[in-house]
């Protein structure tokens, strides 16, 4: 589809914008270590941390002063931003100025008109404001004091988003978005908002990537970026997974006492850390025939397990049809035996269950990630070289011709 661009080089496009001389000069190192990559290569670093960043890629310089020749400029093209955008900061607070500027200029050139970005100035101890300053990010849309935007950008994870749950008032929140069509995007400790918007105001939001934690980083994943835009536009969404590898490679990617049968419900879950806690609470979905998504890192099998577990006991599995899991990165080896790993504790929990298991979902704490929708219509069905394939369906878009892909990675 042809994009309408607004004819503006980067150094035009920031001075229109008013985007700061320091993000420009960001910026233009940014552009040059995208331009270099290759698109397709995965950033392991991504995979060492409970937040949604590693402590290395935080610590990267994003203070380079080099600019780019007038020749590499000139080739960076810029979209006037239209998609109606605000920021939720429900977690911890970005570690670096600089990375949040250079994260909202991409969002600009990309399309999104960010309407309030002095959200990534706030802090309060780790957190990314007061409780009441965070949760009105969201509960000023419910009551009506700010009109709900296209779409609702997670800043970064970290913890800090259960402390927020009773302070929102999830089943206007849900009903304001649904008229409008608004998409909330985000994962890791986002999982809590998402969660209770499901249980309490039956709306569906996006496991995507954040702000911080992608858009601001000095090469962000042209994979990630890609399909973030790809499931914020397409409405009949597909996802392959072919093997297990993401989960476990000692797994198979369907684990199943059958032949794999079509199955269709609604998807929901998030970090599994975060999905358990909510256990027993009202802010946990209760979905009937649903299809349960879980991922996390850093964290070893025995503590997976345990989780796990939790969720078992309080009887979460019950009337789900399926458990599909994303990555499982981080997990290292139990010191005590070797042999008890990952693939141990889900085959365990199949027995537990006898629900199918499917492994390998690109998404979670990794790069190259597959955003989809929570809270969605979702069809499994297994293919004919053994994996399988998620369609989802039932979810707000936005017209693909409005958001230049480009610009959330130069």
């Amino acid at each position: 589809m042809t994009k309408k661009f607004s004819g503006l080089n980067r150094r035009q496009f920031l001075h229109q914008m008013g985007i700061s001389a320091g993000a420009g000069l960001l910026a233009t190192q940014s552009m040059t270590n995208a331009l270099a990559a290759n698109a397709t290569q995965q950033d392991s670093r991504t995979q060492l941390t409970k937040d949604d960043l590693p402590t290395a890629l935080m610590n990267e310089s994003l203070t380079s002063q080099e600019a780019l020749p007038e020749t590499l400029q000139a080739q960076t093209r810029c979209i006037t931003p239209n998609i109606e955008t605000r920021l939720f900061a429900s977690s911890n607070v970005g570690g670096s100025d600089e990375r949040n500027e250079l994260a909202l200029e991409r969002l600009a050139c990309a399309g999104f008109k960010v309407d309030n970005p002095a959200v990534t100035k706030r802090q309060y101890l780790r957190f990314a404001g007061t409780d009441s300053q965070r949760a009105s990010d969201l509960q000023n849309i419910a009551t009506g004091a700010i009109t709900a935007p296209k779409l609702l950008l997670g800043v970064r994870g970290g913890y800090g988003a259960v402390r927020l749950l009773p302070m929102i008032d999830w089943s206007t929140l849900g009903r304001i978005m649904k008229e409008r069509g608004t998409i909330l995007a985000g994962f890791s400790d986002v999982t809590a908002i998402q969660c209770a918007l499901l249980a309490k105001g039956e709306m569906s939001s996006l496991a995507a990537p954040m702000l911080y934690s992608e858009f601001g980083k000095t090469k962000p994943d042209q994979v990630s970026c890609r399909q973030f835009a790809e499931a914020l536009t397409n409405p009949n969404l597909a996802i392959n997974i072919q093997d297990a590898s993401l989960t476990s490679p000692n797994l198979p990617s369907i684990l199943t006492n059958s032949e794999p049968k079509n199955i269709t419900g609604t998807i929901w879950g998030g970090n599994l850390s975060v999905v358990s806690a909510l256990a027993g609470s009202a802010y946990l979905p209760r979905i009937d025939g649903g299809i349960v998504f879980l991922e996390d890192v850093g964290e070893h099998a025995y503590r997976i397990e345990r989780m796990l577990y939790d969720l078992y006991l309080a009887g979460v599995f019950k009337n789900q049809q399926a458990i599909v899991f994303g990555a499982l990165s981080g997990a290292g080896e139990d010191s005590y035996d070797k042999r008890y790993d990952v693939a141990t504790v889900i085959r365990q929990l199949h027995k537990l269950t006898g629900l199918p298991i499917y492994s390998g979902m690109r998404f979670g704490h990794i790069g190259q990630k597959h955003s989809f929708p929570l809270g969605a219509r979702c069809q499994i069905s297994a293919n004919t070289v053994g994996g399988y394939q998620l369609m989802l369906s039932d979810y707000p878009t936005i017209k693909a011709d409005t958001i230049h892909v480009e610009g959330l990675w130069q």
